[in-house]
C-alpha cells in the first residue's frame, strides 16, 4: 500500500435504529494534510442510511478511504456458520444478500431480522435465557481484548447502550446494495485507484488520541481540539452541537489520514483468506 494511495478520508458513525432519518449517523471527511475533518451535512435535516449509500456510490473512483463502525459480519469461524442450524451462506457477501432479503425494514434497517430470531440466535432480553450463550466473537474481536484492547461486543447481543447487533445487519444490507461498486476490505482486495471501505473501531482512535477507557467520548471544543491534535490536526470549526456521533466521525476521520499508509494494518498477521471471506477484520487491530 504506497503512503499516498488515499488523498481523502472519510469515517462514518453508524446507525441501526428503526425509522427513515437517524440522529445517530454522522459523515466527517478530510484531505490529506493537516486541516481538521469537516462534518457532511446530509441531504435532509437528518441522514438516513439510503442517503450514506447513495453519497458513497458518488464517490466510487475518489481516492478516499471510508470507515464504517459496525461489525462488517457474524462471527463464522468459532462455529463454522453464522447462524448455526439455519440454511445460510457461507461467505460474507452471500449473507449481506441473505439478510437484505428477510429484511423488509425501511431505509435498509434489520432490526426484523433480529426479532424474528430471538432467542435462538440473538438476545434481545431475559426471556430469551442466558446471556452467555450469544456471547460468541469474530477472530478480529478475540485479538483485540488479547491484546489489552478491552471486551469487545457481539452482534449476537441487542441490548443495552454498547450493542452493534442493529446497526451491524443495517450495514450488511447496506454493503450488498454497495455490490462491487467500491471493494470492501479485506473481502475485495484493495485496487490501485478508486474509494476502498473499511471497517472501523472508533474506539480505536479515542485510545490512539490518549483517551481512557470508559472517558473516551469528547463532548466539547477543547476536548475535541485537543485530541485532534494529536493526529497531527489543526483546531476544528466550531459545531452547533458536540454529540458523540459528531466528534467520533471527527476524530476517526482524522486517525485514518494518520494511519492509512501503515501495511501492518492492511496485513495484520491472524488474517487468513477464511477470516476474509467469511468474517472480516476491523482496520486497526493488528
Amino acid at each position: 500500500m504506497a503512503p499516498d494511495r488515499f488523498t481523502r478520508f472519510a469515517a462514518i458513525d453508524w446507525s441501526g435504529a428503526k425509522g427513515a432519518r437517524h440522529p445517530g449517523i454522522a459523515l466527517a471527511v478530510c484531505n490529506a494534510g493537516d486541516a481538521a475533518p469537516v462534518l457532511v451535512a446530509p441531504p435532509g435535516r437528518l441522514w438516513s442510511r439510503s442517503a450514506i449509500l447513495a453519497w458513497l456510490q458518488a464517490q466510487r473512483d475518489e481516492p478516499l478511504l471510508v470507515g464504517f463502525d459496525f461489525s462488517f459480519a457474524p462471527p463464522f469461524v468459532e462455529r463454522g456458520a453464522y447462524l448455526p442450524g439455519e440454511d445460510t451462506p457461507a461467505t460474507a457477501r452471500a449473507f449481506w444478500g441473505y439478510v437484505d432479503a428477510h429484511s423488509a425494514d425501511v431505509d435498509l434497517g434489520a432490526a426484523s431480522f433480529l426479532e424474528q430470531r430471538r432467542g435462538t440466535h440473538f438476545y434481545l432480553g431475559a426471556a430469551d435465557g442466558a446471556k452467555a450463550g450469544f456471547l460468541h466473537f469474530r477472530r478480529c474481536e478475540a485479538r483485540y481484548n488479547a491484546n489489552g484492547g478491552g471486551k469487545p461486543s457481539t452482534v449476537y447481543d441487542a441490548i443495552g447502550a454498547a450493542q452493534v447487533a442493529k446497526a451491524s445487519f443495517a450495514g450488511m444490507r447496506l454493503l450488498h446494495h454497495l455490490g462491487t461498486a467500491v471493494p470492501v476490505w479485506p473481502f475485495d482486495p484493495v485496487p490501485h485507484a478508486g474509494a476502498v471501505v473499511v471497517e472501523i473501531y472508533t474506539t480505536i482512535a479515542a485510545r490512539a488520541a490518549g483517551l481512557r477507557k470508559g472517558l473516551s467520548k469528547l463532548r466539547d471544543a477543547a476536548a475535541l481540539d485537543s485530541a485532534l491534535a494529536t493526529m497531527g490536526s489543526r483546531p476544528h470549526v466550531p459545531l452547533a452541537r458536540y454529540s458523540d456521533h459528531a466528534t467520533d466521525a471527527l476524530l476517526t476521520a482524522a486517525w485514518l489520514r494518520v494511519n492509512a499508509g501503515r501495511a501492518a494494518l492492511w496485513q495484520p498477521e491472524p488474517l487468513t483468506p477464511t477470516i476474509a471471506g467469511t468474517e472480516g477484520w476491523t482496520f486497526g487491530v493488528t
